[in-house]
């Protein structure tokens, strides 16, 4: 991770101070169950969370120590042996390390997903505003980057809203599914720890209790997580491909906002260049990278090793930092956007009404021509309008051929835009809702 690419927020959630913050209540909580169990003194865990709640952790003295100790959760009970005093004694009792470890990277990413959600919706907001600001925004569209039937800009933005809610539902589940606490002892057992301590400290956390866990909390979970993470950044790399080819110089329907004082080039004056979709892009390349060691943790050796350990340290502050970023990068983009009607017209016209050749077609075959010889009619004129940059219903009004089906009155009106734009009114209604 790094700071051009990240929102202090979601930054501060993974600092060592949080981390160590988290630890200390998973500690604590775990005491106050085992006290209301007799199996420690009541006093002591009133002692552990003052004493606790009234300290600052030092993460260069827990580094000295782990140092010397080799070992990252010892050098933190350690240092808080060392304000706590006496009943430090009675904290870590029936615990291992990974309860500590796998139960405090659930709550950051539980709450780190609660950040993504936010980003989410500002996303969503910022589709809506824009479907229905160009619902009837008409714009030719393409498959495989070459003109075919008009569509309009709103429901480009549409379908976006609709990909996005998904993501959204994904990432809720994903949450549920993350948000896991296990307090469960040496190869998750209970042997040394009641399983009520594991479920008073879930409770305490907003967390559920693993069913059965190792001595680890099992990795699909965290693949799952990750795997919709990557979805979600493919999704806007998918937006942020269309609007960086809709800025294309010879598209020029649609763009980053350019602000007063923005440079496009230190070379070329003139450039006004999609970087911030670019930077979308790249991240969401990142963000993807994430996915397959997450599926790779999956497989870890009998009750545990920690050979995901390294991997998590890296994956979950940067996965979840790039993709809020994205996020609210993103929704900046649409929020700012700058749509050139005007421009959509133009290109919707540059093939001479070509786009209207399926709705010649099946005018044929209504009036009797075979579908063979009417797919043959039309695609003659086409390709004659095509090269020649003549208009198609003009070349189709002097074909003897078409003519025999189809009069000029209703060549002409095989032409009206309109007809292609009569159902999206209920396509807004199946997206939004309101059927």
């Amino acid at each position: 991770m790094i700071s051009r690419y990240a929102r202090a927020e979601m930054v501060a959630l993974w600092s060592a101070q949080s981390k160590f913050r988290i630890w200390f209540e998973i500690e604590a909580y775990a005491c106050d169950a085992m006290a209301v169990a007799g199996v420690i003194p009541k006093e002591a865990a009133e002692q552990i969370w003052q004493r606790g709640n009234d300290a600052t952790f030092d993460v260069a003295r827990i580094d000295e120590i782990e140092r010397e100790v080799k070992h990252d959760v010892i050098a933190f009970l350690t240092h808080l042996a060392e304000f706590v005093g006496e009943p430090a004694r009675f904290v870590h009792q029936g615990l291992t390390s990974s309860d500590v470890l796998d139960t405090c990277l659930s709550v950051q990413l539980d709450r780190a997903t609660g950040l993504l959600l936010g980003g989410m919706d500002k996303v969503l907001e910022a589709l809506k505003k824009q479907a229905y600001a160009h619902k009837r925004s008409v714009c030719i569209g393409r498959s495989h980057g070459i003109h075919a039937e008009p569509t309009t800009f709103g429901l480009k933005m549409a379908l976006a809203y609709a990909e996005f809610s998904r993501c959204k539902t994904r990432l809720q589940a994903a949450r549920k599914e993350i948000a896991v606490c296990a307090i469960s002892g040496a190869v998750g057992t209970f042997a040394n720890i009641d399983p009520d301590v594991e479920a008073h400290v879930a409770q305490k956390l907003g967390l559920t209790v693993e069913p059965v866990s190792t001595q680890v909390i099992p990795r699909d979970r965290h693949a799952a997580y990750f795997a919709t993470l990557g979805v979600i950044a493919s999704s806007i790399e998918r937006i942020a491909t269309e609007i960086r080819h809709l800025q294309r110089t010879e598209v020029a329907e649609a763009a980053e906002y350019f602000a007063k004082g923005q440079k496009g080039s230190s070379a070329m004056p003139h450039k006004r260049n999609p970087v911030l979709t670019e930077n979308l892009t790249g991240l969401a390349r990142l963000i993807r990278s994430y996915v397959t060691p997450a599926l790779e943790n999956v497989a870890l050796w009998h009750e545990r090793d920690i050979s995901h350990s390294s991997v998590e340290r890296g994956i979950a502050p940067d996965a979840t930092i790039h993709l809020d970023f994205a996020l609210h990068r993103l929704a900046n983009v649409l929020d700012n956007l700058v749509v050139d009607e005007q421009r959509m017209q133009y290109n919707l016209d540059q093939l001479g009404g070509l786009h209207n050749s399926q709705r010649v077609l099946l005018a044929l075959t209504q009036k009797g021509a075979s579908r063979e010889d009417a797919y043959r009619l039309v695609q003659r004129n086409a390709m004659k309008s095509w090269e020649t940059k003549t208009s198609f219903l003009d070349l189709l009004s002097q074909d003897g051929d078409v003519k025999a089906y189809l009069n000029a009155t209703e060549l002409s009106a095989l032409f009206d835009t309109a007809y292609h734009l009569r159902h999206v009114g209920t396509i807004f209604d199946r997206v939004f809702n309101q059927v």
